[in-house]
């Protein structure tokens, strides 16, 4: 078990990641008594390095419009309605979420402002187990310069997968799991990087096979194929057994055209994560599972992170592995290995010679 103080350490390493200096404000995000012991570890970790922390903890959670509550809930905030907490955020130089702001235009007003923020809202064992890198952040930055120059990408599977995105409106946004320039935000762990098409820019089949994984809300791996039509960026059909009924019903249940569209884009790499590590352990939101090695990360849903009109309080993320990914015809994954050497980590995932990848 980590101890607080050695929790506190931890902190204190990422807030040196995130460049926190003497005199500069740390504002730490809480939301009634969900992670105080997150909010005390990071408060005496800013303290340390000389900074002026504060703590801003709201008096209720975040809830859907139907009134449910929990971390699925993303874009509605009680920060809506909370301007003075907003302002108090504003002000800061670094932002530490513990509630889970993302999707919601609160966050994204805080970054206007020039706050750096940090989500962080996973497992201790896990913050520290996949502690972000220098080679990390080196080759996501080196992925998004390849995502950003694309004008389309294509992805295929032995399932059958074939799915064309058009590229070239919506920015990348990139998580190495720590964030030192102004106005940006990260997630801790992370370790992958996504854009979107726009909004009538996806066209094709996808085909979630055996062993993918439906983080966002079943957090589960999947046990049949699920078929998914998509046709000018709108998901028009899904087929299969048991996962494809979960997945209709769920994204039925919002009542909301918006949540049948299609979301970001992107890959995993983590060579830390495990594609294995929900099996172990659920307690997470499943980064581990959103950043393994070579995943190709699909989903739907809301869309304003990126800058989009998307949003639905329907997100759907699902890592997928094995896939051939194409920037404009040229391969980056072929079932799902890096075939570009600045994207080969210098650790790469252990497999035995003697056991083939599934």
């Amino acid at each position: 078990m980590i101890t607080s103080t050695t929790f506190v350490d931890l902190c204190v390493k990422e807030l040196e990641l995130c460049k926190v200096r003497e005199g500069e404000t740390v504002a730490v995000l809480s939301q009634m008594d969900e992670r105080l012991d997150y909010a005390d570890a990071f408060l005496a970790a800013a303290h340390k390095l000389g900074a002026t922390p504060f703590h801003v903890r709201l008096p209720e959670a975040s809830t859907s419009l139907t009134g449910d509550a929990g971390a699925w809930t993303v874009g509605n905030t009680p920060l809506a309605s909370n301007p003075a907490a907003l302002d108090a955020l504003k002000s800061a130089d670094l932002v530490i979420d513990l509630m889970f702001l993302l999707f919601s235009r609160e966050q994204l007003a805080i970054q206007a402002a020039g706050a750096r923020m940090l989500l962080c809202v996973e497992p201790v064992d896990n913050l520290s187990r996949l502690f972000p890198t220098a080679d990390q952040r080196r080759r996501v930055e080196v992925s998004e310069e390849l995502l950003g120059r694309a004008r389309s990408l294509r992805i295929t599977n032995t399932a059958g997968t074939d799915v064309v995105y058009q590229l070239g409106t919506l920015p990348v946004m990139t998580e190495y799991g720590y964030t030192d320039q102004p106005g940006r935000w990260d997630h801790w762990p992370a370790g992958f990087l996504f854009t979107g098409a726009p909004d009538d820019g996806v066209d094709g089949t996808v085909v979630v096979d055996r062993g993918d994984i439906i983080i966002t809300p079943f957090k589960k791996f999947v046990e049949d194929p699920v078929e998914i039509t998509i046709e000018a960026g709108l998901i028009q059909d899904i087929r299969g057994g048991f996962d494809a009924e979960l997945l209709r019903d769920y994204i039925a249940g919002f009542e909301d055209e918006k949540a049948y569209g299609i979301s970001h884009i992107g890959w995993g790499c983590n060579e830390k994560a495990r594609w294995s590590g929900l099996a172990n352990d659920r307690r997470s939101i499943g980064m581990e599972s959103r950043c393994f090695y070579g995943n190709t990360l699909f989903s739907t849903g809301p869309n304003v992170e990126l800058g989009g009109t998307n949003d639905t309080e329907c997100h759907i993320d699902i890592p997928m592995r094995n896939c051939s990914m194409f920037l404009d015809d040229e391969p980056v994954l072929i079932d799902g290995e890096f075939v570009i050497e600045d994207l080969r980590a210098s650790r790469a995932p252990f497999a035995p010679p003697s056991v083939a990848r599934a």
